[in-house]
C-alpha cells in the first residue's frame, strides 16, 4: 500500500480507537489564519474545536493575545494559559453568571468578557455584580440562534448604560452561512451584516466588532474595522475542506482506528463507533477514510463501524485504518486525550483539557 502522511510508525504502541494530533500542520494553519488576517492582533480564535492548552500556547506564541470560548470550562482553561483577553461568548444566565464573576475575580490579571442579547441576562447580572462586567452586545444577522437585530437593540443599550457594565462593542456569528461558491458567499455576508453595518455607522460608542466563524472571516478580513474569530481553522476537517476548497487549510487531526473483524466478503468492521467520532452529521458520512476511497458505511453503534468495499480482501484483522473527521469539533470532545505526532511517530498526549463541564457552582 502506498505511504500517506498522517500514518504514524509506532502504531503498534497506541491503543484504537485514538484521536491523532500534527503539531506542524497545527502552527501552518496559525500562520494561515495570521496571513489572512493581516496581524495577529485582528484575531480572537475560539477555543471550541481542540479545546487544549498546548494549542493556546502555539498561538500565543505566534502573537495572538485574544481568544473566545463557549463554556465556562473553556474560559477557565485559557485563564490557566494566561491567555491576556478571554470573550465568553455566550448568554450566561442563572449560577453560570455566579460562576462567571468567581472565574473574573480568582483571575485578576485576565481581560473577561461576555455576551449579552437580552434585557432578562442584563436584569439577572444586576442583581449580584459587584463589580463592572465586560460586555460585548450579540448580534443577530441571520443565524436566529442568539443575538439580537440590530432594530431592537435600544432598550437593551438603555439597560447596560451605567456603573455595573463596560460595553466593549458587538459581537455576531454568521454560521448560517455555508454557500460553497465564494461570490455567492461574500454577497451573502454583505446581505447579513448590512443593517449591523448602518448601525454602527451611526453608533456613538464603543465599535470593536468582533465577527466571522471559519468560514467567512477571510471576507471579514476585508473589513480593516472587523476583529475575526475562526475556530474549526486550527484542526480542519473533511467537511469544510470538500465544501470550502477555496479555504486552503490543512487537517492536522485524524482518527486511528482498526479492523477488528471481517463479518462478510466486501465487509469490514472497525473499532470506530459513535463513541469515537461524532455521528450528528446526518447528511453525510462522520468520517472518510482516505486509504479506502470506496468504502460506504452500511451500518454505525456505539463501538463499531462496518464498511462495505470491494477492496476488503485487501485488508487484514489488526490493519490500522485512518479516518478524517467530517466534523472535528464533537468529535475532539469525545476523547480525553490526543495523540501527538512528530516524525511521523506519537511522542506524547496532549489532555483535552476543556471536555470537561462545570456542575456545581462551588
Amino acid at each position: 500500500m502506498m505511504s500517506y502522511w498522517f500514518e504514524i510508525e509506532n502504531h503498534d504502541q497506541i491503543l484504537s480507537p485514538a484521536l491523532l494530533f500534527y503539531p506542524d500542520r497545527i502552527s501552518n494553519n496559525i500562520q494561515k489564519m495570521i496571513c489572512i488576517a493581516g496581524s495577529p492582533d485582528r484575531l480572537r480564535p475560539h477555543v471550541k474545536t481542540y479545546k487544549c492548552k498546548e494549542i493556546v500556547a502555539m498561538q500565543m506564541e505566534a502573537g495572538i493575545s485574544r481568544f473566545k470560548c463557549s463554556t465556562l470550562a473553556e474560559a477557565q482553561m485559557l485563564a490557566e494559559c494566561s491567555a491576556p483577553d478571554v470573550l465568553l461568548a455566550y448568554p450566561l444566565v442563572g449560577p453560570n453568571q455566579k460562576r462567571f464573576s468567581r472565574l473574573v475575580n480568582r483571575f485578576p490579571e485576565i481581560t473577561f468578557s461576555t455576551l449579552i442579547d437580552h434585557v432578562d441576562q442584563v436584569r439577572q447580572w444586576q442583581e449580584h455584580l459587584e463589580t463592572p462586567l465586560n460586555i460585548y452586545v450579540d448580534l443577530d444577522v441571520g443565524m436566529h440562534r442568539s443575538g439580537i437585530s440590530a432594530n431592537r437593540l435600544e432598550e437593551l443599550l438603555k439597560l447596560v448604560k451605567g456603573k455595573k457594565f463596560n460595553l466593549q462593542g458587538f459581537h455576531a456569528y454568521d454560521g448560517h452561512i455555508r454557500d460553497k461558491d465564494l461570490i455567492n458567499r461574500k454577497q451573502h455576508v454583505n446581505r447579513s451584516f448590512r443593517e449591523a453595518e448602518q448601525f454602527l455607522d451611526a453608533y456613538d460608542g464603543p465599535k470593536t466588532f468582533i465577527t466571522g466563524g471559519s468560514i467567512t472571516f477571510p471576507i471579514h478580513a476585508e473589513h480593516a474595522e472587523r476583529m475575526l474569530s475562526p475556530g474549526t481553522t486550527l484542526l480542519w476537517d473533511r467537511g469544510y475542506g470538500d465544501s470550502f476548497p477555496d479555504l486552503d487549510f490543512d487537517i492536522a487531526a485524524v482518527l486511528l482506528a482498526r479492523v477488528v473483524s471481517k463479518p462478510g466478503q466486501d465487509l469490514l468492521c472497525l473499532d470506530l463507533g459513535y463513541k469515537a467520532v461524532a455521528s450528528e452529521m446526518k447528511d453525510h458520512p462522520p468520517v472518510v477514510f482516505p486509504q479506502i476511497p470506496n468504502a460506504g458505511i452500511v451500518k454505525h453503534s456505539e463501538e463499531h463501524l462496518v464498511l462495505k468495499t470491494e477492496d476488503a480482501g485487501k485488508w487484514k484483522v489488526g490493519d490500522v485504518v485512518y479516518g478524517f473527521p467530517w466534523h472535528i469539533c464533537p468529535t475532539v470532545a469525545i476523547h480525553a486525550k490526543a495523540g501527538i505526532v512528530k516524525n511521523r511517530r506519537v511522542e506524547n498526549f496532549w489532555e483535552i483539557t476543556s471536555r470537561d463541564r462545570n456542575y456545581f457552582l462551588d
